[in-house]
């Protein structure tokens, strides 16, 4: 399955379900169509292994951070840290970082801490926020929108699971909308319904992978080609072709992603 020129906006390479066949997953994902991959840091600690994968592959890009679930176990990192580690030619985001209640794998108060320090590193860098928001739909937007008040920043609502109230107040202030393969799930009306009425220019598709692999490879391990069928699938939903939603999600990847340099015989017309 391939569709032209598309982009998996969110997956996690040094995870160690690829650890014996990166190079091949990787490959995969080329054929399907993939030009460009970022590869999501969850922790500070591991970060290296991170950047050392994107410096390895042309194509891979990575992002710096800890994930809420780490945010009680790892040492706690600074702005200025991050912003250090963020001016790596192959640095491109800052996250992933947010709220998690649903696991609540770490102190709230170490949430909010952790992910404070990540809004205000995006703001100094101006690279986008990677946020992750499960069952902290009001927190999340309280604290996007307090930050942006006091000084502005753009970034993604990463793996899009969450309620309508939230996309809106997020797109209110500039962010963008990813989707995964849960907009492909049966249960996933709500999510599905929220996505149609999402401004097509703030709209990208991720795989999170290894997680939430789309129908038609749910219950497997997911990997970066299978961005197309969720491709696919948001296609459907908004009624255009796929080569129509391919032009647009690139588009938009490029944009929030500035520090990402599109393949050279990719046209991405009006991408500013």
């Amino acid at each position: 399955m391939s569709v032209p020129a598309i982009v998996d906006s969110h997956c996690h390479l040094d995870f160690e379900a690829f650890e014996e066949e990166r190079d091949e997953v990787i490959a995969r994902a080329r054929r399907a169509g993939v030009c460009r991959m970022v590869t999501i840091s969850t922790r500070i600690s591991t970060f290296p292994r991170i950047r050392a994968i994107a410096e390895q592959y042309d194509d891979v890009y990575c992002s710096v951070g800890i994930h809420p679930h780490q945010a009680g176990e790892e040492t706690p990192v600074t702005v200025e840290e991050l912003v250090e580690l963020a001016a790596h030619p192959k640095v491109v985001g800052i996250g992933e970082s947010g709220f998690d209640y649903y696991y609540d794998s770490s102190p709230r108060d170490a949430q909010r801490s952790s992910f404070t320090t990540h809004i205000r590193a995006a703001q100094e860098t101006g690279l986008p926020l990677i946020v992750h928001a499960r069952d902290a739909d009001e927190d999340t937007a309280a604290l996007l929108e307090e930050e942006y008040a006091r000084k502005p920043y753009t970034g993604v609502l990463h793996c899009f699971s969450s309620g309508r109230e939230l996309a809106m107040r997020a797109l209110d202030i500039g962010f963008y909308v990813s989707l995964s393969g849960i907009i492909t799930f049966k249960n996933a009306e709500d999510i599905r319904a929220t996505v149609r009425d999402v401004p097509t220019d703030r709209l990208l598709v991720e795989t999170d992978a290894p997680y939430l692999a789309p129908v038609p490879k749910r219950g497997k391990r997911n990997e970066p080609a299978y961005v197309a069928y969720t491709h696919a699938a948001l296609a459907e939903l908004r009624g255009v072709s796929e080569a129509e939603m391919a032009s647009d999600t690139t588009r938009n990847f490029f944009r929030l992603f500035s520090k990402v340099p599109p393949p050279a015989d990719l046209d991405l017309g009006n991408a500013a």
